[in-house]
């Protein structure tokens, strides 16, 4: 009975085969070519350590570091930016070597080379396989030399981009122990990384900054080229990192002594599957990778920056302490429309550190972030977007800030002397002879404002709301019945002549930020009624989306935005304005038309492989778009609290909410000659109209979508 037992398990699991690992499903060099922008390094969830290699070369499609089309590489450094446009960081370069050859750069090829969630690979043409893992502070390198010469480079000079070092230093404190930092200037300013590495095996040789002699290296360009016998061995190397000295560095790398290679790179595949588990799906294979590889990239950021009792050291040097985890990279203008939100869900433990980042930027510079990298504001992109996250929040019942501070600060930003606010406020709109990207800044200020509005009715100030609901209507005042866009104006309230909704001109004297009428004109989030009414009806409003699909994908101009990329017609979905569009099919009425923009948006814009994003993922925007749009919904207004719905491409899922109920999603497909749509969703057994509210997806249960078409 026993050996019958152990047969018969034995074929059943051969028959069901065994249950394959969500990391297994992630690829991560989706996105590594095209303009995708990310890194296929290790890193844990949110991590401050993202140990990947940099391919040594210039330009916008290297701003991780890393693009697939190069065959080389210069270093495997251990902070880099996810999806970015910008390119910065890449801090403590370290490269094995079989010599001492200032000329570290080695060939590759992506045939042997690999990597999952938290663990990344390659042998390089000379031999030395190298792999990589992290502990959320610390990486670890592990280097199999082909023979006897083994040597390691570290290089604080090494920058890609608009980062240039402005100090370095390394000490080799024993024959086992380096200590040094990197400082440099960019996008953001006054950067600093603390390191403290150690080495499995004790240095035999060392040459610091040229010189056999010296124990330290200091100036922009510090280097160290240090040699090993290993007897056979492989190299094992730990690197910690801390923003605030490189005696807090060395205090967490004395507390990872305890772990080997093995242990952490198992840990980083558990803490990656148990971030994964929290959204499970059944659906076709192909769906499967683009969604766990999508899920897999909202983790990426916003990062950790303070070390592990809360100390930071800020952009202006000095060291505070954070009540909770210090985040940076916050890349607002992308992350308020989708990623945030979807945190809201995902994230329980980690949002209100998150947002208490946001108001301790504000303690420490005195605006809220617009775009906070190393707790520098780098001012980049339009819009006050705080704000919506912040909104979202509170509106939400988010435990763990202060909503009083919150709202405080958030009316600094609406009231804040720079960037065109004061403008904005004085003409009801922003005028293009005051500030470039009028059009852009206006429409997304009328949404922010709209934004404080809620939390001003919420917190009973009635004056208040009163206020920011009229600033929030400021988007009718750049509407043009005639063409049908929104068009910027003059300080005397006439539009600027010529026009050409097809014109894009991506510098600070545009109209619209990284895109032309078009993409922009419909960023009315808060008030689509408001919107279908200066069309003069939703059927109007419709006719304009149908237009915008089916227009010439052309655009015009002497410098177009290499950000307008993914185009249909002139929807552009590999950038942020865009993505909120399709679902206004269903607010109008037309979820049909939702679903066949959405089949044909998945199908072509997210594909496994090098080249599968339309777009920069910027920070995880890209992924969480496909997300929720694999759910079946989207928060089309990202601080209503409401997920509109588009079309479910999931067999079924199971969703783990922060408040411990479990969210069941099924679909019932019925195949019919009829356009795909949604006939109707049900929760819990009653019917809902088009959207579903966050309140009542806490609540868990089942959701049920009843849809036509064959996907």
């Amino acid at each position: 009975m026993i050996r019958m037992g152990l047969f018969t398990c034995l074929c059943l699991l051969m028959m069901k085969g065994v249950a394959q690992k969500l990391t297994d499903k992630v690829d991560v060099f989706m996105g590594t070519g095209g303009h995708g922008h990310v890194y296929p390094g290790a890193t844990v969830p949110f991590g401050m350590v993202q140990l990947s290699p940099d391919n040594g070369r210039e330009g916008w499609d290297w701003s991780s570091g890393y693009h697939y089309s190069s065959d080389s590489i210069a270093g495997f450094s251990h902070t880099h930016l996810s999806g970015t446009g910008i390119g910065d960081w890449c801090d403590i370069s370290v490269m094995p070597t079989l010599n001492s050859n200032a000329d570290v750069r080695t060939a590759f090829s992506h045939q042997n080379e690999s990597g999952r969630p938290g663990y990344y690979k390659v042998q390089l043409n000379n031999g030395i396989v190298c792999e990589m893992t992290a502990t959320e502070r610390v990486g670890f390198h592990r280097y199999f030399f082909p023979g006897n010469n083994a040597w390691l480079h570290f290089n604080m000079g090494f920058h890609i981009n608009w980062d240039k070092p402005t100090d370095g230093f390394l000490q080799l404190l024993n024959d086992s122990t380096l200590l040094g930092y990197r400082f440099s200037t960019g996008w953001a300013k006054n950067q600093r990384v603390f390191f403290a590495a150690r080495f499995s095996a004790p240095v035999l040789h060392k040459v610091l900054n040229d010189s056999m002699e010296l124990r330290t290296a200091k100036g922009a360009d510090a280097n160290a080229t240090l040699q090993f016998s290993l007897q056979g061995k492989p190299l094992v190397v730990r690197v910690a990192l801390s923003s605030v000295s490189t005696a807090k560095a060395l205090q967490e790398l004395d507390n990872s002594r305890n772990l080997n290679f093995d242990t952490v790179q198992n840990r980083a595949d558990q803490l990656w599957e148990k971030e994964l588990e929290k959204i499970t799906i059944t659906a076709p294979p192909s769906l499967e990778k683009k969604f766990y590889t999508s899920l897999y990239r909202t983790c990426l950021a916003p990062v950790v920056y303070s070390d592990a009792d809360g100390q930071y050291r800020n952009q202006d040097g000095v060291v505070h302490r954070s009540k909770g985890t210090k985040y940076t990279v916050f890349s607002l203008w992308d992350t308020f429309r989708a990623a945030h939100p979807l945190f809201t869900l995902t994230q329980p433990d980690r949002v209100k550190d998150m947002l208490n980042s946001l108001l301790s930027f504000y303690n420490n510079n005195g605006l809220l972030p617009v775009w906070d990298l190393s707790t520098w504001e780098t001012n980049t992109m339009t819009g006050y977007h705080s704000i919506p996250v912040l909104a979202d929040a509170i509106l939400k019942g988010v435990k763990g800030i202060d909503v009083t501070t919150a709202y405080s600060d958030m009316l600094k930003s609406a009231y804040q002397q720079q960037r065109g606010v004061q403008d904005y406020i004085r003409f009801g709109y922003l005028p293009q002879d005051k500030h470039g990207w009028s059009v852009t800044i206006t429409l997304e200020y009328a949404f922010d404002d709209w934004c404080i509005a809620q939390v001003a009715k919420k917190l009973g100030k009635t004056n208040d709301y009163k206020t920011f609901m009229q600033r929030s209507q400021s988007y009718q005042r750049l509407f043009d019945p005639l063409t049908g866009f929104m068009r910027a104006k003059d300080s005397s309230g006439k539009f600027i002549e010529p026009f050409d909704p097809l014109r894009s001109e991506h510098g600070f004297d545009g109209q619209y930020i990284e895109g032309n009428a078009w993409q922009h004109s419909f960023f009315v989030p808060h008030d689509i009624a408001g919107l279908a009414k200066l069309y003069g009806g939703k059927d109007s409003l419709l006719a304009k989306l149908d237009k915008m699909f089916s227009s010439t994908s052309e655009l015009h101009g002497d410098n177009v935005s290499g950000d307008i990329t993914g185009l249909i017609g002139q929807y552009a979905h590999g950038n942020e304005p865009s993505h909120h569009i399709i679902y206004m099919y269903t607010v109008l009425g037309h979820p049909e038309k939702a679903a066949a923009q959405i089949k044909i948006v998945v199908d072509s814009m997210y594909k496994p492989g090098p080249d599968g994003l339309s777009g920069n993922d910027d920070c995880g925007q890209m992924s969480a778009w496909l997300v929720w749009t694999s759910l079946g919904m989207y928060p089309l207004n990202p601080a209503s609290g409401v997920y509109v719905f588009g079309y479910p491409l999931i067999e079924n899922a199971t969703l783990q909410l922060p408040n411990g109920q479990t969210l069941s999603i099924i679909t019932h497909r019925q195949k019919t000659n009829s356009p795909a749509g949604i006939q109707k969703v049900v929760l819990n057994g009653q019917k809902l109209s088009g959207f579903v509210k966050h309140t009542d997806l806490l609540k868990g249960g089942k959701l049920e979508y009843f849809i036509t078409g064959d996907w």
